[in-house]
């Protein structure tokens, strides 16, 4: 039974990583439309009416199974932990929203994913001591990272776009984290729309500060901003809160990392987008650091 249950984890996972990969195709088409926060508000609010109608759905599947449970759960912890990891996803979307409309799907994909490697790595921050192997995992991402964005320019600096994307890495981490410090005392699909508020509200307020929004936009990016809003948002990060939360994290990692290989193949599949054979090993590199930082240490006898 606990096989099959770290199986259906695994299986929830993968799927969340090959909707996150495929959204870079989708955001990338999406920036082309409107600014990345009028975007991150269309998305963010469908994905709160998608969860709010899945809450709905399970209230009356559990009224006509005689239950009367609260509608919300965990208020004052839902609220907490619903508005950090909501403040922290929404920066983290916006950096990429941003970043991801500068450079393609693959690379976006790829820079994004070095979270698995940096959240090991906030360890040492909790008390937790990594050892070598996890520092020759950094060196060799960086590495990948310099192929994959820097290799045969005149300048070693990265873009603005770029810096942007590893921020959406390092901000990736924090949530990660967060979601799993909260998810264990929380419901999954609540959490997940309580997140989904706080950035659909704090979005809107970016939105009309700094941008211009029409109905013409929201015409244009329309299947762009309803895959993002509902499969993407929606369905995919719920997959990871309740994956998460019962998923050995070695697996969970590995899992969840799978979404850079997505992008690179939704780019190539959907987008035409190609990487040259020095960016192909920067992403070989990286993606060969992250799958092994995640792998167990062998047990000495």
């Amino acid at each position: 039974m606990e096989n099959k249950k770290q199986l259906r984890n695994t299986l929830l996972l993968v799927f969340a990583a090959l909707l996150w990969g495929t959204s870079f195709v989708a955001q990338s088409v999406g920036s082309g439309y409107m600014g990345p926060y009028t975007f991150l508000a269309g998305r963010s609010w469908l994905a709160c009416a998608f969860l709010l109608g899945l809450m709905g759905a399970r209230r009356a599947a559990q009224h006509h199974r005689g239950q009367r449970l609260p509608f919300w759960l965990h208020g004052k912890t839902l609220v907490t932990g619903g508005g950090l990891c909501g403040i922290v996803l929404f920066t983290a979307c916006a950096a990429q929203q941003m970043g991801i409309g500068t450079t393609s799907a693959a690379k976006a994909g790829f820079m994004t994913t070095l979270y698995v490697v940096l959240v090991p790595v906030c360890g040492i921050f909790l008390g937790r001591r990594p050892g070598p192997k996890l520092w020759i995992c950094v060196g060799v991402s960086v590495a990948g990272l310099y192929l994959l964005c820097l290799a045969g320019r005149d300048s070693l600096a990265l873009t603005g776009g770029e810096w942007q994307l590893l921020l959406c890495a390092v901000l990736f981490t924090l949530q990660i984290l967060l979601v799993n410090h909260f998810s264990p005392r929380l419901d999954g699909v609540q959490l997940s729309f309580a997140q989904f508020f706080t950035m659909a509200v704090l979005s809107t307020v970016c939105m009309f500060l700094f941008e211009q929004p029409t109905l013409a936009q929201f015409a244009g990016a329309a299947v762009p901003v309803l895959y993002c809003g509902i499969m993407s948002s929606g369905v995919a990060y719920t997959l990871q809160i309740i994956g998460q939360r019962e998923l050995d994290p070695t697996i969970a990692s590995l899992a969840m990392c799978l979404e850079s290989v997505f992008s690179a193949l939704a780019g190539w599949l959907l987008l035409g987008q190609t990487l040259s054979d020095t960016e192909l090993a920067g992403c070989v590199l990286m993606f060969a650091a992250i799958v092994v930082s995640q792998l167990p240490d062998k047990k000495r006898r």
